[in-house]
């Protein structure tokens, strides 16, 4: 009877890999002070000789993290994962432990796969990606000095019990903001820390680990590190190997006939949100600051309330109709009268609705607001909002400068309708436009993208062969494209995690240039002003953690104490 392969014996092709190569890897010397430096870049002996310019805050923060558990925030574009691969190459010198680095997706595994290729010694490597149902491996742990992968497939395989982590010097989670809650990072940290061999090490890497104490104290506290070490671009000894980012706000002014569409959209709220106060609900805040997470808070509210689920029922019907006003107002006043319509045809065609879904899309102001949005599209030459008029403007005169390199502008939007308006505008403007989205498909006309087309899209963006890439918030998080000459907010996001992860695809070689495009006297203010507040949050409760943890060093405190 023929021997049954293991799962990770397997090729992406499904058939079985060659054996394993045999384990061990040569051990050399160290070098006085762990890393050396020649002609500005790092020497070492498991690093390819000038493959990595020598930045002293990379390599204080590298040794940093051979002596104790760290998180480092960094800003995008100023080398983490340099950091992660200078850790990486002398723990792999001192110990016969290998590296283990997870990133949330595909692009970015392959990412960091290709970085670590660049700039390390020919290694035994693995990539583990895909999804649980259809893992991809590329490579067998028992062998691997570094494996790259996606987190659900470790943890998946951690269940299973196909590997442990004992044999893992080095454990390094990129996007560690994302160690929150039940997302994956959370058990395989928890795993390491039962498995893990006595010099083990964790390494979490992020620019932006969230705006409150408690969202920063969970991610620290599932990681299971002590040590947080920040840096900012305007740090000395960080600004004068960096690249500054121009961030500005361009303003525009609703248009006549949106303007009054709101408020058909806000009676509506009004007396809806009033049937609720009757009800006893909403009486903390002013209807007119109410947010989505306000409602959506409402929801547990009324489920929290004792009684029987009958008397819930009007309350849910009433949520549910204020919950679809304001979303269908905010596509009005950020994204666009043709949003807003495409938000409505869709609630009004589900082929199961609610009876609150049936009953927003009856209202006599929905109904009304649904004819003049199409009378005004229809009939004038009205953009579908003034931002669109904006955003022509601001790639004319960017693609019109001089440059030595070819234009790469990145455009960034909440909602895949405002994405495909975006780009359908800028083609009829005679530039080509390429389009970068999650997997999912929401209709003939709008497909989701798989892994492989966002590879392909990505890597013709960087050679220059389309100069425009409009994409949703999937290429918010770390996938590096160099020189981007500008990158524009189609709206403003309330969250500082987004909107750190957006600055950051430019500046990263030349100047950055980031244009926000705002409308007055709407959500967009609000959510600017909240991202703003949060972002500078967010510096202070890092620097107060970063503080702590340099004096707890300094007293000689020891790690995991």
């Amino acid at each position: 009877m023929a021997r049954q392969h293991r799962l990770d014996e397997f090729t992406p092709d499904g058939e079985a890999a060659p054996s394993p190569l045999a384990a061990g890897r040569p051990h050399p010397p160290p070098l006085e002070g762990v890393w050396g430096v020649d002609a500005g870049t790092v020497r070492h002996p498991l690093l390819l000789p000038g493959a990595i310019r020598a930045l002293p805050f990379q390599l204080d923060l590298a040794r940093i993290g051979l002596d104790e558990d760290l998180l480092v925030v960094l800003p995008t574009g100023l080398g983490k994962t340099v950091i992660a691969a200078l850790l990486a190459a002398e723990v792999l010198r001192r110990s016969e432990g290998k590296v283990l680095m997870l990133a949330p997706t595909r692009p970015l595994v392959q990412q960091h796969a290709d970085a670590f290729g660049r700039w390390l010694v020919p290694l035994r490597t693995a990539r583990f990606t895909g999804t649980v149902r259809r893992p991809v491996r590329q490579g067998a742990w028992e062998s691997a000095d570094v494996v790259f992968a996606t987190p659900e497939i470790i943890a998946h395989d951690l269940a299973e019990g196909r590997y442990r982590l004992d044999g893992v010097a080095l454990l390094v989670f990129d996007e560690a903001h994302h160690a929150v809650g039940k997302y994956v990072y959370v058990p395989i940290a928890e795993h390491y820390r039962a498995e893990r061999p006595g010099d083990g090490r964790v390494l979490g890497l992020t620019a932006s680990p969230g705006g409150k104490d408690e969202r920063i104290e969970e991610v620290v506290g599932a990681l299971g590190v002590r040590r947080i070490e920040a840096r900012t671009r305007e740090d000395e000894g960080v600004r004068e190997h960096v690249q500054p980012v121009d961030i500005e706000h361009r303003w525009v002014e609703l248009s006549p006939a949106s303007a009054q569409i709101r408020e058909l959209l806000e009676t509506a709220s009004r007396d809806r949100a009033r049937k609720l106060q009757k009800m006893g609900y909403l009486r903390k805040k002013p209807i007119a600051s109410l947010s989505v997470k306000d409602l959506i808070a409402l929801r547990a509210e009324i489920f929290a309330r004792p009684g029987p689920m009958v008397r819930r029922f009007g309350p849910l019907f009433h949520q549910l109709v204020l919950l679809h006003l304001h979303h269908a107002q905010e596509r009005l006043e950020t994204q666009g009268l043709r949003p807003f319509l495409q938000y409505v045809e869709r609630v009004a065609g589900k082929e199961k609705p609610s009876r609150g879904d049936v009953a927003f899309a009856k209202l006599p102001e929905v109904v009304r607001a649904r004819e003049e949005a199409v009378a005004c599209l229809t009939t004038t030459k009205e953009s579908s909002h003034p931002k669109l008029d904006a955003l022509v403007a601001l790639v004319r005169e960017t693609l019109a400068a001089p440059r030595d390199h070819p234009p790469r502008l990145l455009v960034f939007a909440q909602y895949r309708d405002t994405i495909q308006s975006i780009q359908e505008l800028l083609q009829a403007e005679g530039w080509t436009v390429g389009r970068f989205v999650g997997q999912a498909t929401r209709d003939r006309d709008d497909p989701g993208m798989n892994q492989k087309e966002q590879a392909r899209v990505l890597e013709e963006f960087r050679a220059g062969r389309f100069p425009i890439l409009v994409a949703s918030s999937v290429a918010e998080e770390g996938l590096d494209v160099p020189d981007v000459d500008l990158v524009v907010f189609f709206e403003s996001v309330a969250s500082e995690i987004r909107a750190i992860q957006r600055r950051g695809r430019t500046g990263r070689t030349s100047l950055g240039r980031v244009v926000v495009l705002l409308t007055l006297a709407t959500r967009d203010v609000a959510y600017q002003k909240a991202e703003v507040r949060r972002e500078q949050a967010m510096r202070r409760i890092v620097r107060r953690l970063s503080a702590q943890g340099r004096r707890r060093a300094a007293a000689g405190e020891p790690d995991g104490a």
